[in-house]
């Protein structure tokens, strides 16, 4: 399952929170550096989500739509044979707008590259980004947000991410406990080869194992009755909570407790980490 950004990633975090609180802008700005395409699809599944208890949730149709590029509601607006949009095209997607979505309750349109949109286009995009219909859904995305009019960053959100942002531990071990609670020895396996390529420190590796096990533990509090709390870590128990048996958390509990004290040993880090790897697959095997 494509998971599109870090689930820990700051932009993540922010796209989860306005969601959660009903506050997803209809017309946001992405600049910066980074995943710019990444986080506005992920921006999109928070749109489209069909969840009740977070979103993007990344697991119901609409979400998988979305992270394999097949929803019929989320459009990607360029030109890859020209320098710049054809008016012709922006004027298509305005008459686009006001067609009803197709199976979501928006239609988001995805701008990857506004370099491509010259004053004149933005100026004929400028009035349904301001009073188009309530379905439509805008999502620009620069390296800079001066490639846009004023007219157009005044009426958006923007957020600026940073390409250089690194995870914290509590952030890894929440990547890496979603990896354990979808099942997935291959996706395990590559999440765990990236942190390797990214010169993890042993500090790190040791942080995110214990990180980790706390979480593992708390998901097995929650299925024994815990209320559940509104915490980063909460929300990523509750999702191994919902994903894994009492008898699975029972053992990653116990796993991730062995391998957060193999660093001790002074052992390293892509050595534990390929043998952690090894020791879960035998869980990950049961779908």
């Amino acid at each position: 399952m494509d998971q599109l950004i870090p689930q820990g990633s700051t932009i993540a975090k922010t796209i989860r929170h306005a969601a959660r609180q009903n506050a997803l802008s209809h017309a946001l700005i992405l600049s910066g550096s980074g995943d710019l395409a990444g986080a506005a699809r992920y921006a999109a599944a928070a749109m489209l989500c069909r969840s009740e208890t977070g979103k993007p949730c990344m697991h119901c149709t609409a979400c998988r739509k979305v992270a394999t590029d097949i929803h019929p509601d989320v459009r990607l607006v360029c030109d890859e044979e020209h320098k710049e949009m054809s008016v012709e095209s922006v004027r298509e997607l305005r008459r686009d707008v006001y067609i009803r979505p197709n199976e979501g309750e928006r239609k988001v349109y995805i701008f990857p590259n506004c370099e491509q949109l010259n004053e004149r286009d933005q100026n004929v995009l400028l009035k349904i980004v301001e009073e188009g219909p309530p379905h439509a859904a805008f999502i620009f995305c620069t390296a800079g947000s001066s490639d846009l009019l004023p007219t157009i960053r005044s009426r958006c959100v923007t957020w600026k991410m940073n390409g250089a942002e690194n995870l914290t531990g509590n952030e890894q071990a929440e990547e890496l406990c979603r990896c354990l609670a979808e099942g997935d020895p291959l996706r395990l396996t590559e999440w765990m080869t990236a942190q390797e390529n990214g010169r993890m420190k042993r500090e790190q590796a040791q942080e995110m194992f214990r990180c980790a096990w706390r979480i593992a533990a708390e998901a097995l509090l929650l299925q024994c009755g815990k209320a559940a709390a509104d915490t980063p870590i909460a929300v990523c128990a509750g999702f191994m909570s919902r994903h894994l048996g009492r008898s699975e958390l029972q053992k990653l509990t116990d796993i991730l407790k062995q391998y957060a004290g193999e660093y001790d040993y002074h052992v390293g880090v892509g050595h534990v980490l390929g043998a952690f790897a090894a020791s879960c697959e035998p869980l990950l095997r049961r779908k």
